[in-house]
């Protein structure tokens, strides 16, 4: 008795297993790549990869990616949701979609979400994507730089050619922000002794020649 019972356990156990391992398993990736083709102007290019990597095809494949609020991104291209029949074993789906940025600020993304039917389970599956690190939204609305124009999130950073240089000038617009009255002020002066001095040394140059 004992014996039949242990062989009756055993025997579920390897169709549960069996039955696990001939099952889709989807595999989601998830790039942002940060675009600046001018200054003040910021895009996103969101990519999505997914891979079943199981050994049954998942159907009615829905990829979810709607966390992008709306006061904070408008969509340029592209929808923030697909849906697929099916995703057989071996094969990969893409999305993409374009986002512009409205809004200044740190913001960190949340995961894709994707959900699928296996018809051998009553209930969806789902299946979420890698998160991506937190974007610095406009961080720099004034400094353009072609080299670092394109900033990929999730594969990579992009180095600011001349650190010095990008310090400096914020500081310097720090200082201006703080100070403008003054250094209006300032420049307005100088610009004036310049003026002022300028027809004087000429004049000397004349007195010298003639006197020559």
């Amino acid at each position: 008795m004992a014996r039949s019972l242990l062989l009756a356990a055993l025997l579920a156990a390897l169709a549960v297993v069996a039955s696990a391992a001939d099952a889709p398993f989807l595999v989601a990736h998830k790039k942002v790549v940060l675009i600046r083709p001018k200054p003040g102007v910021e895009r996103l290019s969101v990519s999505l990869d997914i891979y079943n990597q199981g050994s049954a095809t998942a159907y009615d494949v829905s990829i979810n990616d709607d966390t992008w609020p709306k006061e904070a991104f408008e969509i340029v291209s592209g929808e923030l949701s697909k849906t697929l029949e099916r995703l057989d074993p071996g094969s990969t789906a893409s999305q993409t979609f374009v986002l512009e940025t409205k809004v200044q600020g740190r913001f960190q993304g949340s995961p894709a979400v994707i959900t699928y039917r296996v018809p051998t389970k009553a209930a969806l599956q789902e299946a979420y994507s890698n998160p991506i690190p937190a974007l610095d939204i406009l961080a720099y609305l004034s400094i353009y730089d072609p080299v670092c124009a394109d900033i990929v999130y999730g594969a990579g950073m992009c180095l600011v050619g001349n650190l010095d240089l990008l310090s400096w000038f914020v500081q310097a617009k720090r200082l201006v922000a703080k100070y403008g009255a003054l250094v209006s002020v300032v420049s307005f002066v100088g610009a004036f002794i310049y003026l002022v001095a300028s027809p004087s040394k000429s004049s000397g140059a004349k007195s010298s020649k003639k006197r020559r």
